[in-house]
């Protein structure tokens, strides 16, 4: 992959971030295309978890009812777009690092490959997490608020933007892994004080769960806190190992240098004396 220069003008750093983002929509538009076409068997595989809290069809298909006459597009329109997003985000992941790559050092450009598979795999576990953890219990606690008192009729929009806002907030809340990894590593917050303050750290993170969550469920709330909790502190884990490194490099290099200059000074004192001994033998 070509690397640009770290040093550009504005223009020339808003020109190549015009071309990210046309690559990035670009692609986009071909996937929505075809996700378009695909969408009846792409809301069944949406709905899959959430399928016994609402009414099927005689061949054991999701039904759902839309109010509008333009409504059926809208639906259909909004899965694709949401599909082509979370299949393009290998593309849009790579385009923004690529946008920040040329202001890296030679060293730290070694991490970009890493960093990229590291980022699409956790964005792909949070939604297969929320797929498969979280949709059935946050949708059966949501359906048994209406026992004894209303029958719940699924609305297209309003099912499949909740079960959509479900899975691109999982996916992205799990990038926090990768966030305070180099938060740590690049040393803009000190692994000590992340650690020490691990109270606020926690609080934030519930705050977080409660943002994130489109709905006002305390089970997906929970989950999802218990998750972030579980990545946040394996985040830590690995910076402490990185670090450890680092700092077991840093000091066999100092000792190195430690050896190396004493033998130097030896060498210079022996030649000091060698010279000495030469003058007093001259003498």
């Amino acid at each position: 992959m070509p690397i640009g220069p770290a040093r550009m003008p504005l223009f020339d750093h808003l020109g190549e971030l015009r071309m990210r983002l046309v690559r990035i929509v670009v692609c986009m538009l071909i996937a929505v295309c075809v996700f378009y076409m695909a969408t009846p068997t792409l809301s069944q595989f949406l709905l899959a978890p959430v399928a016994e809290y609402m009414p099927t069809d005689a061949n054991g298909n999701v039904t759902m009812i839309v109010l509008g006459a333009f409504d059926a597009f809208a639906v259909r329109f909004t899965i694709a777009l949401w599909a082509s997003v979370v299949a393009c985000m290998p593309v849009i992941i790579w385009q923004l690092l690529a946008f920040f790559l040329p202001a890296l050092k030679p060293n730290e450009r070694k991490w970009f490959i890493p960093t990229f598979a590291i980022a699409c795999a956790l964005f792909v576990f949070g939604t297969v997490f929320c797929y498969n953890i979280i949709l059935d219990p946050a949708f059966q606690w949501l359906t048994d608020q209406a026992a004894g008192f209303a029958t719940i009729t699924p609305q297209a929009d309003k099912w499949v933007d909740i079960i959509i806002k479900f899975e691109i907030g999982f996916g992205v809340a799990f990038e926090l892994p990768l966030v305070v990894f180099y938060l740590t590593i690049f040393e803009i917050v000190p692994y000590a004080k992340l650690r020490s303050l691990w109270r606020e750290v926690y609080i934030g993170l519930m705050v977080l769960s409660a943002f994130i969550t489109p709905d006002a469920s305390p089970v997906t709330m929970v989950l999802l806190f218990g998750a972030m909790l579980a990545l946040y502190e394996l985040s830590l884990l690995a910076s402490r190992l990185v670090l450890g490194r680092r700092i077991k490099q840093q000091k066999l290099e100092m000792e190195q240098q430690a050896k190396e200059d004493a033998e130097w000074e030896a060498e210079w004192a022996e030649r000091q004396r060698q010279r000495k001994l030469e003058r007093e033998s001259e003498d």
